[in-house]
């Protein structure tokens, strides 16, 4: 009887540890399942808003955006179409690089264009996380004249990212500048034969309200931009947006905006998918 007494307490451990690495194996299953998921917080432009923040992708992530579609109803019974795949790698910490190779399709009433609107190259640095400072990013696009529907030229474009969290929301204010020729609206050739989304600048303001325990994010956006065209009107959008996670690594949105002044006041939707992956 002593020595059963004496061992029982070594026996009634036994399930209490078995108990705690279970329960430390589940913790650390869910740390990396809820990494997987942080992707759906983090806005890029065109998912679902032009707006993005200063968070890149994680050190060797691979975000594959697969079907961000773009649907603009213009003046005169004009559509363009453009589907806007591309893929994001977290190539270094704090730092990604994004390639792109725009399709676009032009349906007018009286002709119709079609095809590549040429190739973008970006790369997004964060300068710091965010604490009691907001986060800050730089980042840098060149638009190379690659397609039927890329123009001639080459455009390379600058911008700043400030980002805020408040208990309630995020905020987020974008500023670039592009540089490059200036087109002609009274020149048909230079117009029609870039379907690229070009700017000589642009600056805004969006929101975002995240709903983490239903996977869902709701933005809005406000924004105005300079058209690259010379002469044009300044151009006021704003937006909004949804991006709701399926798992851990597949989410989608969809979004809805309009131009209130500008050559082109147009109405605009977006539908688009996104897959990530990590690298060893």
């Amino acid at each position: 009887m002593a020595e059963a007494a004496a061992s029982s307490p070594a026996y009634v451990r036994r399930p209490g540890r078995r108990r705690i690495a279970f329960a430390v194996a589940l913790a650390l299953s869910a740390a990396r399942t809820l990494d997987a998921q942080t992707d759906f917080y983090n806005t890029s432009v065109g998912r679902p808003i032009r707006i993005e923040d200063a968070v890149p992708v994680e050190y060797r992530a691979v975000e594959l955006n697969l079907a961000p579609v773009r649907l603009d109803f213009m003046g005169q019974e004009t559509r363009l179409w453009s589907l806007h795949p591309e893929v994001t790698i977290g190539i270094l910490p704090r730092t990604q690089l994004q390639l792109a190779m725009p399709l676009a399709y032009v349906d007018a009433p009286e002709t119709s264009t079609r095809g590549v609107a040429g190739l973008d190259v970006s790369v997004l640095y964060a300068l710091n996380m965010e604490t009691s400072i907001p986060a800050l990013g730089v980042a840098g696009d060149l638009a190379l004249p690659v397609g039927p529907l890329g123009g001639t030229s080459t455009y390379g474009t600058v911008k700043g990212i400030v980002t805020r969290t408040l208990p309630w929301a995020r905020f987020h204010g974008n500023a670039q500048f592009t540089a490059g020729p200036s087109t002609s609206l009274d020149d048909a050739t230079s117009t029609a034969n870039d379907g690229r989304d070009l700017s000589r600048w642009l600056a805004g303001i969006a929101v975002d309200k995240t709903f983490a325990f239903h996977s869902l994010l709701v933005t809005a956006e406000s924004f105005a931009e300079q058209p690259i065209d010379r002469g044009s009107s300044v151009a006021w959008s704003v937006g909004a947006g949804l991006r709701y996670q399926l798992d851990p690594r597949w989410s989608m949105d969809a979004g809805v905006g309009r131009r209130f002044s500008g050559d082109d006041r147009a109405w605009y939707v977006t539908f688009g998918s996104a897959f990530s992956l990590g690298l060893r």
